[in-house]
């Protein structure tokens, strides 16, 4: 097999996350998981004897604390896999954010961002978990990221992983020449309770005999495995956004240049970085 490397599982207490991990380990790598639950995420760090963190993406100061302790415990990160997301319903979060937007960009955002140093030392792969719903429902707007002009469940997710797709662009562009290979992908539609709690009507799929043709954990996992362990310029080309194992079809908007650094610079602003 390739060199060993130590690869951070964001969301990795159950799911695709849960799934990807034990198939990296099999593979003789060093897995490092992150969950939300500190029950779940414990019983698949007990199961892969594994290391583990816990942080609730919905509060900002446990990201922080989450790269403290990461950066306390793994001299070397090869892999950062921002893998921890979902739809919710409207609520803002403690920090104040829409939470499907922070949850799913600008909590992994901050946690890329304070882990930068580390990931440029170890020229490491940044790999985004985003969905085919940024092209579906996604449009950018950065004076309204939170959607408070008119909110829906479909569109603030849409959103979440435009911002996944255009954040793995402009942090190509900007970290590439360091070392830094970023990519984005779609794991499939996940057989999952996902969407549960929300007004989306996706989550009724989840619920029908449409549930059938849903991606299982493992093959989603797959995806995020073989991203992974491959390598960059090889396997997989830096800085696209992969469906179904290939490059994927894109938003038009994750082709506006002015647009990704638009939302870098006010991620940063709205972070206080």
């Amino acid at each position: 097999m390739a060199e060993q490397q130590t690869i951070v599982i964001t969301g990795a207490s159950d799911g695709i996350g849960a799934a990807a991990a034990g198939q990296l380990q099999a593979l003789g790598h060093r897995v490092v998981l992150v969950g939300r639950s500190p029950e779940k995420t414990a019983a698949v760090a007990q199961r892969l004897d594994a290391p583990s963190h816990v942080a609730d993406f919905a509060d900002l100061d446990q990201v922080r604390g989450l790269a403290t302790e990461l950066l306390a415990a793994h001299p070397r990160i090869d892999v950062l896999a921002n893998n921890a997301g979902g739809l919710f319903g409207q609520e803002s979060t403690k920090n104040g954010f829409d939470k499907t937007f922070q949850v799913n960009h600008l909590a992994p955002f901050l946690l890329t961002h304070l882990l930068m140093d580390r990931i440029v030392e170890s020229r490491a792969s940044v790999i985004q978990t985003s969905s085919a719903a940024h092209r579906l429902f996604g449009h950018l707007d950065l004076d309204d990221l939170g959607n408070a002009r008119s909110w829906s469940a479909n569109k603030a997710y849409g959103d979440g992983k435009l911002a996944n797709v255009l954040f793995t662009r402009e942090l190509h562009r900007r970290f590439h020449d360091k070392g830094v290979n970023a990519v984005a992908f779609h794991p499939g539609v996940i057989a999952t309770n996902f969407a549960n709690d929300t007004s989306s009507l996706m989550r009724f799929v989840y619920r029908t005999p449409l549930a059938r043709l849903l991606t299982g954990v493992e093959s989603g996992g797959g995806r995020l495995t073989r991203l992974a362990a491959g390598i960059p310029g090889t396997t997989w080309e830096p800085g696209r956004y992969y469906e179904n194992d290939r490059v994927g079809k894109i938003n038009p908007q994750v082709k506006d240049d002015a647009l990704a650094r638009g939302l870098w610079e006010r991620s940063e602003a709205l972070l206080g970085l």
